[in-house]
């Protein structure tokens, strides 16, 4: 009889366990719970978990604060986006786009393929000390496996983003699964006309603070409507790293 009690014992835990391992997944990086305030907030994502000392340690952290940079011959961005279906996501720290279907970027002689975009109010990153009202990260990798991020600033202003607007409409309020729609969107309507960028090596600007990231920062900012900011700030705000030392490194510009 106590064999077995022990043996209901072991699989009830056995579930338990596999039940837990289910939701981990569900965080980014199955680690220790972040968050972007209190006590799971950015100045203690270093002593959360041992996988996001980086977070505490790093010296090649992101966001920063570009006040100064060394103009630079630097190759231009040949953005090859392409009409996708619509997958967006609420994943409890910010709004995601799936969009490894949509193309890529080139950068000299790098190709970088789109794997999503995402979304942080206000902008995580800043121009002589001023944040954007919002900013959209666009994650590429290389067929090496090497990263660039593509940020663009938005700003409020008398014209709203046709892509942003169609997002919107169908922003999940709650966090959840990925959500599914027929829907096309074009994600160069989220493109600056002109594509002239500073560039900097950085990190992952959420925990686990990865570094050995190329980040790609447009100058030219694109314009959204109050009422659109007013829409993202209901679901989101205040979901932006604190900017972080620079710590020596060059930040190149491209005119």
């Amino acid at each position: 009889m106590k064999f077995k009690k022990k043996k209901l014992a072991s699989a009830i835990l056995a579930v338990i366990g596999l039940q837990m391992g289910a939701c981990d997944n569900k965080t980014d990086h199955g680690s220790a719970h972040w968050s972007y305030d209190d006590d799971t907030g950015p100045a203690h994502w270093g002593q959360l978990s041992e996988k996001y000392a980086s977070c505490a340690n790093g010296k090649q952290q992101s966001p920063i604060d570009i006040t100064n940079s060394i103009k630079a011959d630097l190759p231009p961005l040949g953005f090859n986006y392409s009409p996708i279906s619509l997958t967006i996501e609420n994943n409890g720290h910010t709004i995601k786009m799936k969009a490894d279907k949509a193309g890529s970027l080139k950068i000299g002689e790098n190709t970088y393929q789109l794997l999503q975009f995402h979304t942080h109010a206000p902008s995580e990153g800043a121009i002589n000390g001023k944040r954007a009202d919002m900013v959209i990260h666009l994650v590429h990798k290389s067929a090496q496996g090497e990263f660039a991020v593509v940020a663009v600033f938005l700003e409020t202003g008398e014209m709203a983003n046709p892509l942003i607007e169609t997002l919107w409409n169908v922003m999940p309020k709650t966090p959840g699964e990925p959500q599914h729609h027929e829907v096309q969107i074009d994600i160069n309507q989220l493109l600056p006309k002109e594509k002239n960028y500073y560039t900097f090596d950085g990190s992952v600007t959420r925990p686990p603070c990865t570094e050995g990231i190329k980040w790609v920062v447009l100058k030219q900012t694109v314009s959204i409507s109050a009422e659109q900011l007013a829409q993202y700030q209901a679901v989101y705000t205040g979901n932006a790293r604190p900017l972080q030392p620079l710590n020596g490194r060059e930040v190149f510009s491209s005119n």
